[in-house]
């Protein structure tokens, strides 16, 4: 049984999230330099067990791809490319940048860390999972 992975990719940091193994909890994992994050996942894809990732799909609230989308879309591909035994599924990430801000606020964390701007992207990429998990396995 393995982890899912989130990821909410930025052109200079990104988010990543993951579930527990039993698929229950969604936790925010860590937050790196974008061009860092391909090592990464294949450092922790050597040491757990990840059943598929999720990568945010940045709309703009209309429906429209995002001005980030191409690069987003292009991070996926290289995904797959990296794991092609790994399924890669596309999450709308619409407004989670502003729900990880809401949800630190409301965590009591004192206002120096809540403009850590890691912090928002970690966050968002928990956000991200939550909303995939919802859809596809929590309400099943």
């Amino acid at each position: 049984m393995g982890r899912i992975l989130a990821i909410d990719f930025g052109l200079k940091r990104t988010g990543i999230a993951v579930t527990d193994p039993l698929k229950i909890i969604a936790s925010g994992l860590t937050t790196l330099p974008t061009a860092e994050v391909p090592a990464f996942l294949i450092k922790y894809c050597a040491e757990e067990t990840v059943e598929c990732f999720v990568v945010g799909l940045p709309l703009h609230p209309d429906g429209n791809p995002a001005q980030i989308a191409p690069q987003a879309d292009d991070f996926a591909a290289q995904l797959r490319k990296l794991f092609p035994e790994t399924p890669v599924k596309r999450q709308d990430e619409r407004y989670t940048s502003n729900d990880a801000k809401r949800v630190i606020l409301a965590s009591g964390i004192k206002k120096q860390k809540r403009r850590d701007k890691a912090l928002v992207d970690k966050v968002a990429a928990a956000l991200i999972l939550e909303q995939y998990m919802q859809e596809h396995y929590w309400n099943g």
